[in-house]
């Protein structure tokens, strides 16, 4: 049966960038449907976030061949600072120690989507943009997908549809795809912040009553600042002078790097654990933000979603390899099998550490200082902790 496409990613962000490009030597006919231009992508203000990359998610983008365009843009944490507002726990955790260059990276979303972008537009897998997704029917050999650019209809014929359209992903809603969600009551308050003493590439996340506030490196004395808070407070502090709103994250961080100063504008994005209820239906499969989405602490989602992206391209490169249909209902099936693991433990290990340190119960509180005081003395368990913390404890893609 003659298809339009092998391939039709639906997503034209990181998720679905990044896929394509893994899969672009492979010979599939590949397209990505994009609603937004590429102008309208870049000039949004989700540019403006920083994304926390861990060791072996940057593995993954030297492996994509991205990581050698966007390594000057991003800066390296050299140790992470984990605290326990007004309680004596503390963990320290050292590159150097570790025997790695960098626990981790920070870039702004924008310098690794336009570089990321810039890629796809050098190869032969076709941009449909600016286009919506209207219409899918999946049958024995093809899904076939109604698309519309303006005015325009368009259907073509794909043998796998990939979602990688984010939180409100149009393929999950027109598959019905239900989602589990977790209201954490809290927001996150995104903004630039400029340190008088220099931040010496360390990351640090200090837990809260209200929640975490990481405070990440970035260039020139710079720190990306996503501070958690009760979502009542969050609105006072965004509808508050910025005056206000120093004063009391100074208060909630303390002076370990200074005085600080404003240096970006104020953002909130109200936090909630939001999971869809299957990865996959007939001849489609969802990944990244489309099929889970997580509160911020310790920066797992982008880190997830792309593990999602390697795993898929290793699987439907072996499957192609070996003369097999893509799209097949048991190739998905053993993918959403291979994904579960990972998706329990992070999302698990993140709600887990939201429940535990977002409140200040004496008990709990007592408890887990003296575990972040033991951990900080255990070289075992601190290496353990950096492995997680680097992305490396569990499988890696053979794509690497």
């Amino acid at each position: 049966m003659q298809h339009d496409y092998d391939l039709l990613i639906v997503g034209g962000g990181l998720a679905g960038n990044c896929l394509a490009l893994a899969l672009q030597k492979t010979g599939l006919k590949i397209a990505i449907v994009e609603a937004s231009t590429r102008e309208q992508h870049h000039d949004s203000p989700a540019g403006d976030r920083a994304l926390a990359l861990a060791a072996g998610t940057v593995k993954m983008l030297e492996a994509m061949g991205i990581w050698q365009g966007i390594s000057q843009a991003a800066t390296a944490i050299k140790d992470i600072h984990i605290s326990d507002q007004g309680h004596f726990g503390k963990v320290r955790l050292s590159a150097q120690k570790e025997n790695v260059a960098a626990l981790g990276y920070v870039i702004t979303a924008r310098d690794i989507e336009a570089h990321v972008a810039k890629l796809v537009n050098e190869t032969d897998i076709e941009l449909i943009c600016p286009t919506r997704l209207v219409g899918l029917m999946a049958g024995n050999n093809a899904i076939n997908v109604s698309l519309k650019r303006g005015d325009e209809p368009l259907n073509v014929s794909v043998k796998l549809l990939v979602g990688a359209d984010g939180g409100n992903s149009s393929v999950r809603n027109l598959l019905e795809i239900a989602q589990h969600i977790t209201e954490y009551g809290q927001t996150a308050l995104v903004t630039t912040v400029k340190s008088s003493l220099p931040h010496k590439n360390v990351a640090f996340e200090r837990f809260t009553a209200s929640g975490p506030l990481a405070m990440l490196p970035v260039d020139n004395n710079h720190c990306a600042v996503v501070w958690t808070r009760i979502s009542e407070d969050a609105n006072a502090l965004m509808s508050g002078s910025e005056t206000d709103f120093l004063a009391e994250l100074q208060q909630c961080f303390g002076y370990r790097l200074g005085e600080l100063s404003l240096a970006a504008p104020r953002r909130a994005f109200p936090l909630s654990l939001i999971r869809a209820e299957k990865m996959t239906a007939a001849r489609t499969v969802v990944i990244g933000n489309a099929v889970h989405q997580l509160h911020p602490v310790a920066g797992q989602g982008f880190n997830l979603g792309l593990r999602d992206v390697m795993q898929l391209a290793e699987m439907i490169i072996k499957q192609h390899q070996a003369n097999q249909d893509i799209g097949a209902t048991d190739f998905l099936a053993a993918y959403a099998d291979s994904r579960q693991k990972d998706h329990d433990r992070t999302i698990g290990f993140t709600n887990s550490v939201v429940r535990i340190f977002s409140n200040d119960w004496l008990a709990l509180a007592a408890a887990r200082n003296i575990g972040l005081a033991m951990l900080d003395h255990i070289p075992a368990a601190k290496t353990w902790l950096a492995l997680h913390a680097m992305g490396l404890a569990g499988r890696l893609p053979r794509l690497l």
